[in-house]
């Protein structure tokens, strides 16, 4: 079931580690299927190394297993809450990646200061401290990240969330390299805000220049 979107799961699942976004068994990429609104999920608490595009589960949109022999990740509850109130996005990623989760335990959002802000719409969000694996935390991304694509977690970690789950990794990895160079910015001095119309101007670009249309 859902071949495609179970590889794209799987690719995006593995970019965790090799990324440097995850440490053992953490962090987790999900993908909902538009015609069935099934969404694939990593598993809970499962090795990366041994990870397989067949080991992803499938569940509904009630977190019901569908196909799969592996529990769902923890956090399926919290990615279902995403998809049911927000039928535009197909992906969601989350992550304790080092960097943007200083911001996390400082309880700080992190401000625009690079074009590559632009990506995510601006300012990464801070949400407030919310118990993990509910639709409680769901709840929170929802009414905190407005049009952005990324939030930070008080006290836990990133999402981020896309058109695809493959869109949704891609964003948690500019949050985290973005994250690192506010991080050291700071340490230098006090860095320079851009406006929000060369915010706007940045996102249009990734949005509708950037890259190839069939890639």
């Amino acid at each position: 079931m859902l071949e495609k979107l179970r590889q794209e799961v799987y690719e995006s699942n593995m970019i965790l580690p090799k990324a440097g976004l995850v440490v053992m068994t953490s962090g987790n990429v999900s993908g909902r299927d538009p015609e069935t609104g099934y969404v694939v999920i990593k598993p809970s608490g499962y090795k990366y190394e041994h990870l397989t595009p067949e080991h992803m589960v499938v569940v509904d949109l009630d977190g019901n297993v569908i196909e799969g022999n592996l529990k769902p990740s923890v956090d399926t509850e919290t990615h279902l809450y995403v998809y049911r109130h927000r039928p535009d996005v197909f992906g969601v990623c989350h992550t304790h990646s080092t960097y943007a989760s200083v911001f996390a335990a400082l309880g700080q959002p992190i401000p625009p200061y690079l074009t590559t802000s632009a990506m995510m719409g601006g300012e990464i969000p801070l949400g407030k401290f919310v118990p993990i694996g509910g639709k409680e935390i769901g709840k929170e991304i929802v009414d905190k990240i407005g049009d952005k694509l990324a939030i930070i977690m008080q006290n836990h970690g990133v999402f981020t969330i896309g058109n695809s789950a493959t869109q949704a990794i891609k964003m948690a990895v500019e949050v985290e390299e973005i994250a690192k160079i506010v991080h050291h910015a700071l340490l230098r001095g006090t860095p320079l805000l851009l406006d929000e119309n060369d915010i706007n101007a940045t996102k249009n670009l990734y949005e509708n220049i950037y890259g190839q249309d069939n890639n």
